[in-house]
């Protein structure tokens, strides 16, 4: 919408009063206000909007989900919308910014295989199920690679044997903010189920219940990111990697905020 007024302001007289009149809201402003993130479209504003757009058939499905996406607070929600997108976007060849991220994170066995192939050139896609402890074949595990490859996150040197082409991966869409959060449940659940699957020796689970303020979560948090980062440089120049580990850094409310209590009630 943005990039829409944008145009038409550069290319004409436009004005967020007439673009709002155009989509038929009495608001000469609300429109700026939905940019600014300070109002919220509704399903028949968005198709009113698409309309004042010249947007139709595909195209104005693409922005409703992009919109629903944009604005939803529920991943599952967002994840429709965004699988709805990807699937508009793969029928008319045309590529989604983190589309491949969201899917990369969507499932714990393409983090998996971008390690462990790498670890065992020439291994066939069922010796690579066979070594994961979470429930896999070889027909899932071959679909993981070629996604791996395709995408570029794995290069495919010889049969069986692939190679990765970044030792680290980073991201900050929303798309993959929701995908994380989807992999981060996934892995919860698998963390919970290690707690009795391996000896102490093979996992080291840790915690500390503690109250704290804003201003010391603040600090913790910078800590937190500054153990990931050194970790991340120890397994980056690791050159004997023989397994695959998942390292989950969780730090959560146990609480609601604790109140002061006013002056008439101590009194």
């Amino acid at each position: 919408m943005q990039d829409f007024y944008d145009f038409k302001k550069r290319t004409s007289v436009f004005s967020w009063r007439e673009f709002s009149k155009l989509a038929g809201f009495i608001s000469p402003n609300y429109l700026k206000q939905v940019c600014e993130r300070d109002a919220n479209l509704s399903k028949a504003g968005i198709r009113k909007v698409a309309e004042a757009m010249d947007l139709e058939g595909l195209e104005a499905t693409f922005f409703e989900d992009l919109v629903i996406f944009d604005q939803s607070k529920n991943d599952n929600d967002k994840k429709k919308a965004f699988v709805e997108m990807n699937a508009i976007a793969n029928a008319n060849k045309i590529r989604i910014l983190g589309g491949d991220t969201f899917k990369f994170y969507e499932s714990w066995l393409h983090p998996v295989m971008r390690e462990l192939a790498p670890a065992m050139p020439g291994a066939v896609p069922k010796q690579l199920a066979e070594k994961c402890h979470q429930e896999t074949n070889a027909d899932e595990v071959e679909q993981s690679l070629n996604f791996l490859v395709q995408t570029g996150l794995l290069q495919k040197t010889e049969p069986h044997t692939y190679r990765q082409i970044e030792k680290n991966l980073t991201g900050s869409t929303e798309s993959m903010a929701v995908a994380m959060r989807s992999m981060n449940r996934d892995m919860a659940k698998i963390a919970e189920e290690a707690i009795d699957r391996f000896s102490v020796e093979e996992r080291n689970f840790t915690g500390i219940t503690m109250g704290v303020s804003d201003e010391a979560y603040a600090k913790i948090v910078t800590l937190l990111r500054e153990c990931r980062n050194k970790i991340v440089e120890v397994v980056s120049s690791d050159k004997k990697m023989d397994r695959v580990y998942r390292l989950n850094m969780q730090l959560f409310p146990l609480t609601e905020r604790v109140q002061e209590e006013s002056g008439e009630n101590n009194a």
